[in-house]
């Protein structure tokens, strides 16, 4: 039998992300336990490296953190005058002029947008702690499966700073603009029951079983045809942005697509 990426080991392993590859399914994993998980943004060059590296093949991708906590947000070195070495401090951000500070922070992002790819369907199994820039990871991916231990919390806003890694949008996207403005303002923890009931998340299990319901989830997302999925992940994602009539012709386009392909009639 052909060996499987899996067996030859991670694609990528450096900076608290490894990336191993089983066929269609890609895991993400933060390895720094030790430290929560904490994000730095080595952490981030990586993850945004893991997605630059992601097999053709790959159809669903999990992120997942090893350890009692997903992520417990950024690493608190970051925070203190001198920083992390090597990397710039807050002080060193403020005096930047403003487009050196805009292309940094840009920079940062990139871990936190690719997994929102139509070619993709992301996956965050989330336990423990998932604070701040943890939170905004976890919001980053298509889906959420929580373990019934999980504590989100927005700290940015009590630090007086803006959740500034992509997590505004999707988080008025599930749970409304009321209650995204009174999870960032308040910095409150919000729990599996609420995360449930809200939207932040699809479903919640016991601790013990997160891997294993994340594991089901990602068989019965393969279970489609590829490309009747990313073509309804790409309407799904773009109708918040569209008309009513818009949305309507978006979607006889791609059925078109869909019919033509399946008729054998695609270009």
């Amino acid at each position: 039998m052909a060996s499987s990426a899996q067996d030859l080991g991670p694609v990528l392993d450096k900076d608290g992300v490894r990336l191993t590859v089983d066929d269609a399914i890609a895991t993400v994993t933060l390895t720094n336990p030790a430290k929560r998980n904490a994000q730095s943004p080595a952490l981030w060059r990586a993850l945004a490296e893991a997605g630059r590296l992601l097999p053709g093949s790959v159809r669903v991708v999990v992120l997942r953190g090893e350890g009692k906590s997903f992520s417990a947000g950024l690493d608190r070195q970051m925070l203190t005058p001198e920083g992390i070495e090597g990397e710039p401090s807050f002080l060193d951000l403020a005096r930047s002029a403003e487009a050196g500070l805009d292309a940094t922070i840009a920079e940062y992002q990139e871990a936190f947008t690719w997994w929102r790819r139509n070619d993709i369907v992301s996956v965050a199994a989330v336990q423990g702690h998932a604070i701040g820039a943890g939170f905004q990871l976890a919001l980053a991916c298509d889906l959420r499966v929580v373990a019934d231990d999980v504590q989100f919390a927005m700290r940015e806003t009590s630090l007086g700073l803006v959740p500034d890694l992509t997590g505004t949008h999707p988080l008025v996207g599930l749970v409304g603009y009321a209650r995204a403005l009174e999870i960032c303002a308040t910095g409150r923890f919000v729990a599996a029951e609420e995360a449930v009931n809200t939207g932040l998340a699809n479903l919640a299990v016991p601790a013990a079983e997160l891997d294993a319901a994340v594991r089901d989830l990602a068989a019965a997302l393969l279970a489609a045809p590829r490309d009747a999925v990313i073509e309804t992940k790409a309407l799904l994602r773009g109708a918040q942005d569209r008309t009513y009539e818009e949305q309507r012709a978006a979607e006889r386009a791609a059925q078109g697509r869909r019919l033509r392909d399946l008729a054998g009639l695609g270009e």
